[in-house]
């Protein structure tokens, strides 16, 4: 069966190295992502998958999934594809749909004698709006026995853990005033942002190393000599862990009410953008895949290094065991979310990332669906963690 899903995606691997470089010459921002959505949903279909679109709401979202006549494990596997404001493909989410959809083809040949069903999700605005959280929300990935995707790196990593995230946005509003002629009129709305970012600036001395606090001011005042009766400013609070991060919300909001009571500035908070959980690896699963990359010729997968960023897939681990492995393109020089990350997708060392990857998730969903006791490990870890 190994050998059938390996010969599968080494005979088709230019078709779907073709997919990935359309991906990458057309590029699009999440959930705008038309074209992409459509050439993976139309490719599924002609590849005999049941193909749904605009699931959840979603435009750019879909589901394509394929069963055997005999029950089975249900794996998820997740196709990403939008792209970084002039940059691309940075991100190389091109390789993560092609490496999904090369392993999804080949788990189809064999699913009629092993039983199971796979499913691939299309799963817009990784970079923005996490969109695999809300669907994680609804309810899209109960019941499946795991979920995986393989991402394109600078080196070869197991996968890890990531950081839990919340954007929030502040919004003060004052009361504009010539700001020489009858400044005590006024009630200066850039002053209130000036000093929520001291307050913040302030609190990173008070908490866990892991936090990380960045922002930025979006409004701030249209001219010197009136007194700015708006402001506003966007920052991502982040941690390892989902209380941490509520503790560091409660900070903020604190600083940020604090501002709103010495400027006498209204303070308006909302999140700008969706919830991000922090990343829980189902090591049971991440050592089979580790296994299979290296009878692949991966001679050096690194350790799982400290997440430092937040992904989506950390919402799903949340609900069904997942692993995020990265796999790496062989040049060290390489800088993440650039444009010459997206160029060198499309080169041949792209190409065997793409190989690689495919291989590893197909052969990894096999002996998940292949082994009672590998999945009985898996669920007993997932259910361990979840206490």
């Amino acid at each position: 069966m190994k050998d059938l899903i390996i010969k599968t995606i080494s005979g088709r691997l230019d078709e779907f190295f073709k997919l990935s470089t359309w991906l990458y010459e057309h590029p699009e921002l999440g959930e705008k992502e038309y074209q992409a959505a459509a050439l993976l949903s139309d490719f599924f279909e002609a590849e005999g998958f049941a193909v749904e679109r605009g699931i959840y709401g979603f435009e750019t979202a879909f589901r394509a999934s394929c069963g055997g006549h005999k029950p089975g494990p249900h794996i998820a596997l997740f196709c990403e594809y939008d792209a970084l404001p002039q940059i691309g493909h940075g991100c190389g989410h091109n390789l993560i749909s092609a490496m999904s959809v090369g392993a999804a083809v080949a788990l189809k040949e064999i699913l009629e004698e092993m039983g199971g069903t796979i499913t691939v999700f299309g799963t817009p605005a990784e970079e923005t709006n996490g969109i695999k959280g809300i669907l994680a929300e609804k309810g899209a990935f109960d019941g499946f026995t795991a979920a995986m995707m393989a991402h394109p790196n600078v080196i070869t990593e197991e996968s890890g853990t990531s950081l839990a995230l919340c954007a929030l946005k502040f919004e003060f509003i004052g009361k504009a005033a010539h700001a020489a002629a009858m400044p005590e009129k006024g009630i200066n709305a850039l002053d209130a942002v000036i000093l929520l970012f001291n307050g913040v600036n302030a609190l990173r001395q008070h908490v866990p190393s892991d936090v990380r606090i960045h922002g930025i001011i979006t409004d701030g005042g249209v001219a010197p000599n009136i007194v700015p009766d708006y402001g506003a400013a966007k920052f991502y609070l982040r941690a390892k862990g989902k209380d941490t991060l509520a503790s560091v919300i409660e900070k903020v909001t604190n600083c940020a009410q604090g501002a709103e009571a010495m400027t006498g500035a209204a303070c308006k908070i909302s999140r700008f953008e969706n919830a991000y959980d922090n990343l829980r690896t189902n090591q049971t699963l991440s050592e089979r895949f580790t296994s299979n990359l290296k009878i692949l010729g991966e001679e050096k997968v690194h350790r799982a290094s400290e997440g430092i960023g937040s992904i989506d897939i950390g919402n799903v681990s949340h609900v069904v065991p997942v692993i995020h492995p990265w796999i790496g393109m062989g040049n060290g020089e390489l800088v993440i979310h650039t444009k010459e990350f997206a160029d060198c997708t499309i080169t041949d060392q792209g190409k065997e990332v793409l190989y690689k990857g495919a291989c590893a998730l197909a052969l990894t969903a096999y002996d998940v669906m292949e082994s009672e006791d590998l999945q009985r490990k898996i669920k007993e870890e997932f259910i361990y963690f979840c206490q």
